[in-house]
């Protein structure tokens, strides 16, 4: 007679990486390793957020109306073209809970976002990755040549996370053009804000052309609500309401949801502070180059470094500021703060004149 057993979990749950947050930092603006919005949040949308604590006594608006209506208003698309969750990641997992399951397959750009492959394998789907290019952008010739029979959904990073490469128009363009129509193509826009790129692709016009487009954005990095966790997708009604369906209800609180149509309503300021970003962005790209990096042209509020093996060695001599390290394949850092992006660029320059030697 064997023994007690315990209760067990699915065996997908066997090869999945456990999601890893950003190192801690000395302080917070050191922190250099979540792509977060280095700005506190504008004072009149902490005081509409804020107005939402005398009733968390009540369950959140799971209609998420005056969202969906902000949202409609400004991206000037009917409300039932939009699915929120808790971060975009969030809608992601729930777009793909309710498109895959076991036996289908879903083809994604490597290396790209590191919750897709968890995403993914939760489903009992097939992952199918297609490397990058030499240059870090999505080879979308071989993902299209990736897509069988099989395939429900392929996922487009633009720009990609960790690289900050963008997609363009063109090519986004003749990949929509061959993929069938029944397959989802996902274009996560997480950082589209940050975008100054004219070439590159928008998730919006080809939602246009394509009915099998969802575009996923969210609140968390160009406006500053990471800690509130708002993030939705983009999609024809159909696709909008499977993922409705597939996500917990009132999963976004009132709270996080005044914040968010306070955040489109206050547009300009928020812009002049993306821009402020961008432009510090561009200046670390730069200096990373005159010392000698091998920086990839980056669209998004990152930079990425190809140091392969070298990865973790310099991300432990970049103390006391924290950056994200991808074993085997490189290291991607934040544009914060200036002068913390002028203390980080001194530590790279520091860790390359000592690697050259």
């Amino acid at each position: 007679m064997s023994g007690p057993s315990a209760p067990r979990a699915r065996r997908a749950l066997d090869e999945i990486p456990v999601y890893r947050p950003g190192k801690a930092a000395l302080t917070e603006d050191h922190k250099l390793s979540s792509n977060e919005n280095p700005y506190p949040p504008l004072r009149g949308v902490m005081e509409r957020a804020s107005a939402e604590l005398g009733r968390i006594n009540r369950y959140p608006d799971a209609g998420m109306t005056a969202l969906y209506d902000a949202l409609s208003k400004r991206l000037g698309l009917p409300p039932d073209h939009f699915a929120a969750g808790t971060g975009s990641v969030a809608v992601l997992f729930a777009l793909l809970n309710a498109h895959l399951e076991t036996g289908d397959e879903i083809v994604y750009a490597w290396r790209s976002f590191e919750a897709y492959p968890i995403a993914a394998d939760l489903t009992g789907a097939t992952t199918v990755r297609v490397p990058l290019r030499s240059d870090a952008t999505h080879d979308l010739p071989a993902m299209a040549a990736a897509v069988t029979d099989r395939t429900k959904v392929v996922l487009v990073c633009t720009p990609n996370n960790p690289t900050g490469t963008v997609v363009s128009a063109v090519d986004l363009h003749a990949f929509l053009a061959t993929v069938p129509s029944h397959v989802l193509v996902v274009v996560d826009e997480a950082y589209v804000e940050f975008v100054r790129d004219p070439a590159a692709a928008s998730g919006l016009a080809a939602l246009a052309d394509h009915p099998n487009v969802v575009v996923l954005r969210t609140f968390s990095k160009a406006y500053g609500l990471a800690g509130l966790r708002v993030g939705y997708a983009i999609a024809r009604p159909e696709t909008a309401a499977s993922i409705r369906k597939a996500t917990p209800p009132f999963s976004v609180t009132d709270l996080s949801q005044a914040a968010a149509v306070a955040s489109l309503e206050a547009e300009e300021a928020l812009q002049a502070r993306v821009e402020a970003i961008v432009q510090e962005r561009l200046s670390m790209v730069a200096a990373l180059r005159g010392q000698g990096w091998d920086v990839p042209d980056t669209e998004a509020n990152f930079v990425w470094l190809p140091l392969g093996d070298d990865a973790l060695d310099f991300a432990v001599a970049c103390d006391p500021v924290s950056v994200r390290p991808f074993a085997g394949d490189g290291v991607r850092i934040s544009v914060g703060a200036p002068e913390v992006n002028a203390e980080l660029i001194a530590l790279a320059g520091a860790w390359r004149r000592t690697h050259r030697a």
